[in-house]
């Protein structure tokens, strides 16, 4: 018996909850694993899990050994990290999940610079928005917005989204530029309104400055709950979007969304990797860590500079669409009289 694959195969039937994932995870025939599991009980004369057809629960003597083991396994890897050249050029997969966007805008673009680093380090992505098992799913570390209510889990926070409010040229030459947040609830404005997908509530816009503070509602003529299609429809001209900057920087640098209210602060959402319990952070998982972290940090820096030219843009916004604004209020005067 090879004991040290049947300890690792232990922990994952452990950790998956059933023989089947536990081998999918272990890229092994389930036979190998029961084989695996069942030399490990003959070795140590003990029962250590439960089977049934549907799931596999761990006994007393079970649940020790597993706590013991994985403080083993864990305590390897680290070892064969440091006497080797691993810790100067980590090596191997990392199974990571990210949300949709995340992966979109800012993760994938980035990689090639995280492979000029690390070439040796192989990353399976997983992309959703869905709430994920790290266990049963065998993920080494999701990165996910908003506070960690399950406390089991080990988070690093990692940074914060800061939220942006913005509209298409379209858009504000044909409704004028917001000055104040409370212009968001005139007739003169439509917002792009995001509810959630679970209760149906429509989501507010906040903002906040010298102790003042509101929750915007607004009129909209379209309300969505993904967040693609809200970015879709504030680029049509549909209505004005508060979004993370780093989904409007692409489009605020492309000249398709102009930023406005900017002297005005949006509750930023905390941003997390969250790390499985038991799960040793390895020599390869902390330097992508390092680097989300580092990457999320450059986003932080331009969301400063943004904020600090913001006045500045909306002056020249405000000239640029000066001209429209005043025809199109001479028209309506026209049209009354």
């Amino acid at each position: 018996m090879d004991k040290l694959n049947a300890m690792q195969a232990f922990a994952r039937v452990v950790e998956a909850g059933t023989f089947t994932r536990a081998a999918e995870s272990l890229d092994l025939p389930k036979t190998a694993v029961t084989r695996l599991i069942q030399s490990l009980e003959d070795h140590l004369k003990v029962k250590l899990l439960n089977r049934t057809t549907r799931r596999v629960s761990v006994t007393p003597d079970g649940a020790a050994y597993y706590e013991r083991v994985t403080r083993l396994l864990s305590d390897i890897e680290e070892l064969e990290g440091s006497v080797s050249h691993a810790r100067a050029a980590p090596k191997g997969r990392i199974r990571v999940d990210v949300a949709s966007s995340v992966a979109r805008l800012l993760l994938i673009p980035a990689l090639p610079e995280f492979y000029a680093r690390h070439p040796d380090i192989q990353i399976d992505l997983g992309v959703s928005d869905r709430p994920v098992d790290l266990i049963g799913d065998n993920v080494d570390c999701v990165v996910r917005g908003g506070e960690i209510t399950d406390q089991s889990l080990v988070a690093r926070r990692i940074g914060d989204w800061g939220y942006g409010c913005c509209a298409s040229p379209a858009y504000i030459r044909e409704h004028g530029m917001p000055q104040h947040p409370l212009d968001l609830e005139s007739d003169q404005h439509h917002v792009v309104s995001y509810f959630s997908t679970r209760t149906g509530k429509r989501f507010p816009f906040d903002y906040s400055k010298n102790g003042q503070r509101y929750e915007i509602y607004g009129h909209y003529k379209v309300s969505v709950n993904d967040g693609n299609a809200y970015m879709t429809a504030g680029l049509t001209g549909l209505g004005v979007i508060q979004a993370p900057y780093f989904m409007i920087k692409p489009h605020i640098d492309a000249g398709e969304l102009v930023p406005f209210l900017c002297d005005w602060e949006s509750d930023p959402l905390p941003l997390y990797v969250v790390y499985p319990p038991n799960r040793h952070l390895s020599t390869k998982l902390r330097v992508f860590v390092d680097w989300i972290a580092e990457l999320f940090d450059r986003h932080s820096q331009w969301q400063k500079q943004l904020v600090a030219s913001c006045e500045a843009k909306r002056s020249e916004s405000d000239a640029a669409y000066l001209p429209l604004q005043a025809n199109a209020s001479k028209q309506a005067v026209l049209s009354a009289a």
